[in-house]
């Protein structure tokens, strides 16, 4: 299993972030391989009980989303993120990482390079919402009573979710 780093992200402005569940960076979780390599992302999350969502990049705006956790597989090229909302934290990541965000975390592009592709996955009944200003207090609710996924989209059942999300 590859280390996990995690990144704890209070409230920012109008960005809520997610103050009891940190964000999970799994370095080079998967290797990059073959014609599709997005295909070992889908599958991986699938096999874990995350079901693909979608294949393109990270907007470059940012939002947060409060009616799902999503996992977010770099299958190919390199990006400049911003996680927690304007001024928030810079992170690079290249192809082979995962990024898992816990509903009400900030995320934006700030530059990536032409080949950038993520896979996104949620857990099972939970989705994307696109949410571009302040929280009203039930999507806060909502944010705060979203049930935890069964399972780590990357290292299974008794990776890392059940380790940094309890």
């Amino acid at each position: 299993m590859s280390e996990v780093q995690t990144l704890r992200l209070e409230r920012n402005d109008w960005v809520p972030n997610n103050p009891r569940l940190p964000v999970l960076i799994y370095r080079s979780a998967l290797a990059i391989q073959g014609d599709d390599p997005a295909a070992h992302f889908e599958q991986t999350f699938s096999a874990n009980g995350w079901p693909p969502q979608w294949r393109y990049g990270i907007y470059d705006y940012h939002h947060y989303h409060t009616e799902g956790h999503e996992v977010l597989g770099v299958a190919a090229g390199q990006a400049r993120l911003m996680l927690g909302g304007p001024d928030g934290h810079v992170l690079e990541v290249n192809a082979g990482d995962v990024l898992l965000l816990p509903a009400g975390t900030g995320h934006c592009n700030l530059g990536s390079s032409d080949d950038f592709l993520v896979v996104g996955a949620y857990p099972p009944g939970q989705q994307a919402d696109i949410c571009r200003k302040a929280p009203s207090d039930e999507q806060m609710a909502r944010i705060a009573g979203l049930g935890f996924p069964e399972s780590d989209p990357v290292q299974g059942a008794g990776g890392a979710v059940g380790r940094y999300w309890i």
